[in-house]
């Protein structure tokens, strides 16, 4: 028997039972939709998280005041600084040669007016460094351009909803407003941007850096941000900063240095492990799938004995009739599979054009994994039916016993 007439035999068995062809085609096309839906999403917050670092600035560093560590069991107690990090602290950083850019931080809210209208805002001190290491840039008037040395001005970029609700479809660049009673200048809109891992600069203010220091009082830095010169250098860096700043703080290494990249990597190895675990347990579908093949297969058996005992009178080996049962099977699992691969990619670029902001996406170690397991699930369910009638006595088999 030729195996282009096994899979005649095969399509044609299949095409005489329509119906139930048509629910086992549901069952591996559902299957295999369900992990690649499912690990899309799982991919398409890895990329979400991805974006998020990328529009944090390339190659960034944070310092915070402080060393996190961790005492007395499982619960978390963090350690306060000796001394809180300074503007000179900031300055003495610039001498670090794999760093290109700092940007301190003074963190506070204060309350901000214009024309009877005012709101509580998050205010940000900081170099003009901030507007790179951050990838800011506006979309209206232009950023100040004082270092952490210069002696400010009252000056401020403002955030797109912060200019809606002061100012309406008015020009906010050159107006006044006032910052807890002092008068500041507005020069720059930030452009329009979502969120950032929980910051929104839509709703956010930033002023010079000795302006913050003085509208606060307190020259503590919230945070220092860095960026660095070239790939690679985290290490060396962190290294440079751990002895200035103990150099600094009389011996104390007081700060916690957060870098963008091992910070990304974890959260990816993590999301990566979730999808993965989302595709594992989407995978039973497949599984269900798999025994509804041996079901079926096993009845095809039951009512097909006759046929059975004719292919094999004629001469077909048990070999043959076990492998004519087994292409049915992956006829049905190609055809299901397809089915699924395209409904989930259907599903998914309809999600990105009405979600357009969260990138959904299907990775491919998905794809192909789905339809190897649906291909070998198939064909391991339909194996033992298979086996079966493949034992037959072809006279037993003429009689239907």
């Amino acid at each position: 028997m030729r195996s282009q007439d096994t899979w005649t035999f095969g399509w044609q068995s299949l095409s005489r039972y329509k119906l139930r062809t048509l629910l086992l085609l549901i069952a591996i096309s559902i299957g295999v939709t369900s992990v690649l839906i499912l690990t899309s999403f799982g991919e398409g917050a890895r990329l979400f998280i991805k974006q998020e670092f990328s529009n944090l600035g390339n190659e960034m560093m944070i310092i915070l005041p402080g060393k996190k560590e961790t005492t007395g069991g499982s619960i978390p107690i963090y350690g306060t600084s000796a001394r809180d990090l300074t503007i000179n602290d900031a300055i003495a950083l610039e001498q670090i040669s794999s760093i290109e850019k700092v940007a301190p931080i003074i963190a506070g809210n204060s309350l901000i007016s214009y024309q009877g209208k005012s709101r509580e805002v998050i205010t940000l001190g900081s170099s003009t460094d901030i507007f790179s290491v951050r990838n800011l840039n506006v979309a209206q008037g232009r950023i100040f351009k004082y270092s952490a040395k210069d002696n400010s001005t009252a000056v401020c970029v403002i955030g797109a909803t912060i200019k809606k609700e002061l100012f309406g479809n008015n020009q906010a660049v050159g107006e006044w407003v006032r910052f807890s009673g002092q008068k500041f200048r507005v020069i720059g809109v930030l452009e329009e941007r979502g969120e950032s891992l929980g910051l929104d600069m839509r709703e956010m203010v930033i002023i010079p850096l000795k302006t913050a220091e003085s509208l606060f009082n307190s020259p503590a830095l919230f945070r220092i941000l860095l960026q660095l010169n070239k790939t690679g250098s985290e290490q060396y860096t962190e290294q440079k900063i751990i002895e200035l700043i103990k150099r600094r703080h009389d011996g104390e290494d007081d700060v916690t240095i957060i870098s963008q990249n091992s910070l990304m990597s974890s959260l990816n190895n993590i999301l990566t492990m979730v999808t993965a675990s989302i595709a594992a347990i989407a995978a039973i579908s497949l599984i269900v799938a798999g025994f509804l093949i041996m079901n079926v297969t096993y009845i095809s058996v039951a009512k097909r004995k006759q046929e059975i005992g004719i292919l094999k009178a004629i001469g077909a080996s048990a070999h043959q009739v076990q492998v004519i049962f087994l292409s049915e099977a992956l006829i049905l699992v190609t055809i299901g599979v397809f089915i699924g691969i395209a409904f989930a990619y259907a599903f998914i670029h309809v999600v990105g054009l009405l979600w357009p902001q969260f990138p959904i996406a299907i990775p491919m170690w998905a794809t192909l994994a789905s339809s190897t397991l649906a291909f070998l699930i198939g064909l391991l369910f339909a194996w033992l039916p298979a086996k079966s009638a493949a034992k037959l006595d072809p006279v037993l088999a003429l009689r239907g016993q």
